[in-house]
């Protein structure tokens, strides 16, 4: 209209500023507002959660669930395949595995070195699909060579701790303390989702698309947690909005060190040292309960079948009582007792079962106690040993803790198989060695109570120190 010129807002204005009107503005935002409001408000039911931080624990779930259900699809191709490898060179391929942790922590330190945090994490990741792509090539035929399968075995042993590793590494990095107690039970329940959705998918697409294909679905979930990767720094920048230039500065910053600098970075750290003796404590009591696991159910079952169901349906009974336990009650078990008493709940435990077993080594028994600890272990233990890292300096975090998770995890894998070996050359029987594991079982739940309490003491003096430094910059 000539004179009066067009009152109405452009397009592009609205897609920016929203419609003028603010009764039609209200009217278009306020039922997106309720409906995020209606799912928050839901699930608070089972975590804690504010606002701000919703959507980054939906995208941590996300990411932990892409990861883990990735992994669970090419797990049975790494049994199949030890199988092809031959089963009398089990032994050589598991130190073929430490062998590997151990080329793999200087290469991960050489990375974290020279890149920020935003670059070598979806540096990881791309890593590990370019080795999947290369798998499917060379599996892709039914002849494959028996040195294929064994790399396969091999790569697979470590892609599953290293992958899991640096998430938690970088959950530790993204959340604070009092964070990491509300959310990181929920956070696992992610994965424990993508374990049972994996196994279901393998199964599925096995036939119609070759067992060689599954390398490339797995290779699409790693995509998909590489997504949420750039998703979760997004919002880490959002949140830092406010921090000082040299904080920001930081973040963009590789960690620096040398490519051996983990081992240093243990050694001179009481804290960290005793989080490697939780870790070797932790493998040596899991391992003699898996060899006594053995033992019993071969002895009780005849039949390759039978003794299949039976670790079908412990595995069933260990997934369905985790992620209830991560869902409803991990949060709120940290909250209640606090870290130092939840880190030490699962060794008591299974102290308590090591001596049932002790007193009556048969099947009942073996079945009850082996449910509750991995059920534990991944609800409680997992989420509570990954808050220990929360406290440390970012180089600590990822180079530490790498080194921590894969090296000394497979160290102890191997050095308590052999002990538990040389316990049955000596003439001891499986309640005299359920009786030598409750000592050790008691040095680890006291070990972890100290870590804790040490991390409660180190995140409140964090803590301190922040509200100082606001004070000071408010003044």
């Amino acid at each position: 209209m000539e004179g009066r010129g067009d009152t109405r807002e452009p397009a592009s204005s609205i897609a920016r500023h929203g419609h003028p009107d603010p009764v039609i503005r209200r009217a278009m935002v306020e039922p997106a507002r309720a409906a995020g409001s209606t799912f928050h408000v839901w699930l608070t039911r089972l975590v804690q959660v504010e606002p701000h931080e919703l959507r980054a624990l939906l995208w941590s779930f996300a990411y932990f669930f892409s990861l883990l259900c990735g992994y669970y699809i090419v797990r049975p191709m790494r049994d199949a395949m030890g199988i092809a490898a031959g089963v009398e060179q089990l032994q050589w391929l598991f130190t073929g595995t430490f062998l590997a942790m151990l080329g793999a922590v200087p290469l991960f330190g050489w990375v974290t070195s020279r890149f920020p945090r935003q670059r070598f994490l979806p540096y990881v990741y791309y890593f590990f699909i370019a080795n999947l792509l290369v798998f499917h090539a060379l599996l892709r035929s039914e002849g494959s060579h028996v040195l294929a399968a064994r790399a396969f075995f091999i790569w697979t042993s470590v892609y599953n701790l290293f992958v899991v590793s640096v998430f938690w590494s970088f959950m530790s990095d993204l959340y604070t303390s009092p964070q990491a107690k509300r959310l990181f039970g929920f956070i696992a329940a992610g994965g424990t989702t993508g374990a049972l959705v994996g196994p279901a998918l393998a199964a599925a697409l096995a036939r119609p698309l070759g067992t060689a294909s599954l390398l490339l679905v797995s290779a699409g979930f790693m995509g998909i947690a590489v997504l949420c990767v750039h998703r979760l720094i997004a919002w880490k920048a959002e949140q830092r909005s406010a921090a000082s230039a040299e904080e920001r500065g930081a973040e963009a910053r590789p960690l620096g060190g040398g490519v051996l600098a983990a081992i240093p970075l243990v050694l001179r750290s009481p804290y960290l040292l005793g989080i490697a003796l939780f870790m070797l404590l932790f493998t040596t009591s899991s391992t003699v309960l898996y060899f006594q696991q053995a033992q019993i159910v071969r002895d009780a079952f005849a039949s390759s079948a039978e003794r299949t169901a039976v670790f079908a349906a412990m595995d069933f009974a260990v997934n369905a009582l985790t992620i209830t336990i991560q869902v409803l009650l991990t949060g709120r078990l940290v909250r209640a007792l606090g870290i130092a008493s939840t880190l030490a709940l699962v060794p008591v435990l299974l102290g308590l079962g090591f001596l049932a077993l002790g007193l009556a080594p048969v099947l009942p028994v073996i079945v009850a106690v082996q449910i509750l600890r991995r059920a534990g272990d991944y609800a409680i233990t997992r989420p509570s040993r990954e808050m220990l890292y929360v406290v440390l300096a970012r180089e600590e975090k990822y180079k530490a803790k790498n080194l921590v998770d894969t090296v000394v995890y497979r160290g102890g894998d191997a050095v308590s198989a052999w002990a538990y070996a040389g316990l049955r050359a000596m003439g001891l029987g499986l309640g005299a060695i359920a009786f030598v594991a409750v000592p050790v079982a008691g040095l680890w739940a006291w070990l972890a109570y100290r870590l804790g309490r040490r991390q409660e003491a180190l995140a409140s003096r964090a803590m301190e120190g922040e509200a100082q430094w606001k004070a000071g910059t408010a003044h």
